[in-house]
């Protein structure tokens, strides 16, 4: 079983993190993992993108060839259409409901609220989740747990290489005590929602 994924976001949004929880849950089950990130101007919002392969395998690049991801973990809607060349025709996507207007947008006044690429999204997908990221934050009192809410999604899918139980492990594990009740909540609204 190899299991390839693809985060990516903007600065800021928890992408990176996301991929190291996903890395070391598989560590923790006994598979190999590698991860690498591009993270171009990420303090001032710019594109991130992680690249995570989980296996039972031995794995001899971390990068995820193009059209091979078995899921996209959307942080944003535009930089999942950019990313979209790496999901394989099956895969599973999950994307965050919200839009980070990019600086090229404000700047020249245009609208961007994110809704377009969605809609380029279903149309050409068939296992696409949409998340309201910013609901389950405020459910749960902190965007903080928008990482989690999104893992969440994806583990729910079958496709992670890792169960939602397993993720509530990671969160116990790997996040400080302090916010595991707020992270655990944005699981159970993700999956039980």
């Amino acid at each position: 079983m190899t299991k390839s994924i693809l985060l990516c976001g903007v600065g800021g949004q928890g992408t990176v993190k996301a991929s190291r929880i996903i890395a070391l849950s598989g560590m923790e089950a006994g598979l190999n993992a590698r991860t690498a990130e591009t993270i171009g101007m990420a303090q001032r919002g710019g594109s991130v993108v992680s690249h995570v392969r989980i296996s039972d395998q031995p794995i001899f690049s971390p990068l995820i060839p193009k059209h091979t991801a078995d899921v996209l973990i959307a942080f944003e809607p535009a930089e999942a259409v950019r990313c979209i060349d790496y999901v394989k025709d099956d895969g599973v996507i999950i994307v965050n409901k919200k839009a980070v207007t990019p600086v090229t947008a404000s700047l020249s006044g245009s609208s961007y609220d994110g809704t377009e690429a969605i809609k380029y999204l279903q149309d050409n997908f068939s296992h696409v989740k949409v998340i309201d990221g910013d609901a389950i934050c405020e459910k749960c009192g902190s965007d903080k747990v928008l990482n989690i809410a999104l893992l969440a999604g994806a583990a729910a899918s079958g496709e992670l290489g890792i169960t939602v139980d397993g993720l509530k492990d990671a969160i116990r594990k790997q996040l400080p005590q302090k916010t595991h009740e707020m992270n655990l909540k944005a699981v159970d609204i993700v999956t039980e929602g």
